[in-house]
């Protein structure tokens, strides 16, 4: 069990063409992942081309830093990690 929160920020750009691996590598550590949340802009006419995929994560700390360098090993895939610890 993690002794602090962990977020991920990942920003995908053409999420089209990059998403069934990047959700490839989010299957292989589904059991560290607690919540997930996927943005994008869309309206009635528009659907943008880039995504944004928050992740809570959960277990343990060597898999969740694992998961984050297999996401950012990837072309248009950006992340970002935010910690928080508890006190």
């Amino acid at each position: 069990m993690l002794q602090k929160h962990i977020i991920l920020g990942i920003h995908v750009h053409n999420r089209v063409k990059r998403i069934p691996n990047v959700q490839t590598v989010l299957t292989e550590f589904g059991c560290n992942i607690k919540t997930r949340i996927g943005l994008h802009d869309t309206d009635g006419s528009f659907c943008s081309p880039n995504g944004l995929i928050l992740l809570e994560l959960v277990g343990d700390e060597a898999q969740c830093d694992e998961l984050a360098r297999k996401l950012g090993a990837m072309d248009g895939v950006e992340v970002q990690k935010i910690e928080f610890d508890h006190p």
